[in-house]
């Protein structure tokens, strides 16, 4: 037997999307559909490039039916959030993405916030994106916001992220879901329970990690969430980004960069990327954000 049959796949999400949407100036659809074209080609499992929003709530991702349309094919699958069924209808009459997001908070705080409506308003809209999704072979990703902690006064614990995490799973049906730090307050024993929690509940939950956090603890909180059983993670290239809906003050992405080989330290497969892709995307951020985030 090949040694490299044993090790353990996982994947990666680039999230674009999360790291342009709270910038203050507009970044042109030209710009976008350069940048978002060069992450295409790097070889990541999936790019969140978009959303199908409210443009009052989100001016940046305006454009986002345009940018999507403009996109290389490539092995990468695309994904757009959506906050309601008319985005969804949108994203799924536009036909590019492949997957659909939905943010979907244990904070009723943050679901006010977020999207304009609480838990059980959210509850309701998610049953009608996945019935939609369905019907037209997409795949839903949810993003369980404030899987961590809740810094609003809000109830949480582990047990209560299981509870929900169980629930969307048993009565929803929800496949793949994203544990998510929004708001970058999760420690590696935190982050290691909720997931050892979740998983050893719900095995057959597709479990991903979105955690926003400083550049130091990208390694740790990858690790811990690996240690708990997750095997897909998010990140944005330079660790830019952050909600803007959840503190004045955005906490950004983990870096993509620092996780694109970490898991082969502890027994992951070895994954491939092209370097001339990456080495373009990155001097593209470095115009649109400027100075790094990283190093």
């Amino acid at each position: 037997m090949n040694m490299e049959e044993t090790f353990e796949d996982w994947r990666l999400t680039d999230c674009p999307r999360d790291a342009i949407q709270g910038l203050p100036e507009f970044v042109p659809t030209e710009t976008k559909v350069s940048y978002l074209s060069s992450l295409m080609k790097v070889g990541f499992d999936v790019l969140d490039a978009g959303s199908f929003v409210s443009p009052k709530a989100i001016p940046q991702m305006a454009d986002t039916a345009q940018v999507l349309s403009a996109l290389p094919e490539s092995d990468t699958r695309v994904l757009a959030i959506v906050a309601n069924l008319r985005g969804a209808e949108e994203a799924i009459e536009h036909g590019r993405p492949d997957l659909l997001g939905f943010p979907f908070s244990i904070s009723e705080t943050f679901q006010q916030r977020n999207t304009g409506g609480g838990i059980e308003e959210a509850w309701r809209r998610l049953d009608g994106i996945r019935n939609a999704a369905e019907r037209a072979s997409k795949d839903v990703v949810v993003y369980l916001s404030m899987g961590f902690g809740n810094p609003y006064g809000d109830e949480w614990s582990p047990s209560l992220v299981s509870e929900w995490s169980g629930r969307l799973h048993t009565d929803l049906g929800v496949e793949t879901l994203a544990l998510s730090d929004t708001v970058g307050q999760a420690t590696p024993n935190m982050v290691t329970q909720v997931f050892e929690s979740v998983s050893s509940a719900l095995p057959g939950l597709s479990l991903g990690a979105h955690l926003h956090g400083r550049v130091e603890h990208a390694t740790p909180l990858m690790e811990a969430a690996w240690k708990g059983g997750c095997r897909m993670f998010d990140g944005a290239l330079g660790g830019h980004g952050g909600c803007p809906m959840a503190k004045d003050e955005l906490v950004g992405n983990l870096p993509t960069e620092l996780m694109m080989s970490a898991p082969q330290e502890w027994g992951g497969k070895i994954k491939s990327w092209n370097a001339e892709a990456l080495f373009e995307a990155q001097q593209m951020r470095t115009e649109i954000f400027g100075l790094s985030r990283v190093g």
